[in-house]
């Protein structure tokens, strides 16, 4: 591939991502705070809490004054196209640290995962939520830890960017309007 394509398929995704970041510029909060509900999101969509990732969001996002809608937009970073690479790799990184069983036999229940995920109603919570715990202890704590490390790291990443990001956008709002007064 040359490089003036790679630009160019570089540009045109990021004309993709346009509405969706003035979307976030248009959220009535701080950068801080819209930073935070988007990190937390991130973090949220990283663990294995598939069902109740909204409702965690929100609840958690309230607790912490930070933006909720921001919160709600990551969690759908784990969907039932991405719940089996996703949890398959975070289990792969928290078997290092816990033993469980090996990753070929986990790689195939977290793809049957996604596969049910995929025939449930966006409402059936319950379901999506009991498929995760239904996994046993021996899968779900090396998957909770590996979870938890990529979802920390990933969410930090996400804030820290965002809130850079945001704190620019802002001021140059904020410089616009300035000048509009004058």
């Amino acid at each position: 591939m040359t490089t003036s394509s790679s630009k160019k398929n570089r540009r045109n995704n990021l004309l993709r991502l346009r509405p969706v970041l003035r979307w976030i510029t248009k959220l009535r909060s701080s950068p801080k705070a819209i930073a935070g509900g988007l990190g937390l999101g991130t973090f949220i969509a990283f663990t294995p809490t598939v069902g109740v990732q909204l409702i965690l969001a929100v609840i958690i996002a309230t607790f912490f004054n930070l933006n909720r809608p921001a919160a709600m937009v990551p969690v759908w970073i784990t969907n039932p196209l991405t719940v089996a690479p996703i949890y398959t790799f975070n289990y792969w990184l928290g078997s290092t640290l816990c033993n469980g069983p090996p990753l070929s036999e986990v790689s195939g229940l977290f793809i049957d995962i996604g596969r049910t995920m995929t025939r449930l109603e966006f409402w059936e919570i319950k379901e999506q939520f009991l498929a995760i715990l239904h996994m046993g202890k021996d899968i779900l704590l090396p998957l909770l830890a590996g979870s938890v490390i990529v979802g920390i790291i990933t969410g930090l990443i996400v804030y820290i960017f965002s809130l850079k990001m945001l704190s620019i956008l802002f001021s140059r709002r904020a410089g616009k309007r300035l000048l509009n007064k004058k």
